[in-house]
């Protein structure tokens, strides 16, 4: 069963933001291209803050990826660039990523956030915003 990884990630400051594009552009191009990868969307949402969605035929090529390359690089920097950052996974029988309206149903009820020295008030609590996708269909 294809196993489906979001995250969330808001980037605490502009300054940081040059940096975060250019490894999340690596991270993409080596997502789009790892062994067991069937889909990858990114949103772009307010206030600085960022989702992916991917989809992998197995949890054995989500971590090789997310151990190698431009990936295991950003997140080397994650800490540093981010007040608030979130994950979740699941399995599931479509091929088909879900919409932002489930990655985010599935944040606020499965997700995990990751820890901070100087984490925002709304990652404390995880209240995570529902995510601005208007104009976009939900599930591009």
């Amino acid at each position: 069963m294809p196993i489906v990884s979001v995250t969330r990630l808001r980037i605490r400051s502009p300054w940081y933001l040059p940096a975060f594009f250019f490894y999340t552009l690596r991270a993409t191009r080596q997502a789009r291209a790892a062994a067991g990868n069937h889909a990858v969307k990114l949103l772009p949402d307010a206030r600085r803050t960022f989702w992916t969605c991917t989809q992998w035929a197995d949890l054995e090529s989500m971590r090789a990826y997310v151990s190698a390359g431009g990936h295991r690089k950003s997140m080397q920097h994650l800490a540093r660039w981010c007040d608030e950052a979130s994950v979740v996974h699941w399995q599931q029988d479509s091929l088909e990523l879900p919409g932002w309206t489930e990655a985010h149903r599935r944040m606020q009820t499965q997700g995990r956030p990751s820890k901070f020295d100087h984490p925002s008030a709304a990652h404390l609590a995880f209240q995570i915003v529902v995510p601005r996708f208007t104009g976009r269909v939900d599930n591009q």
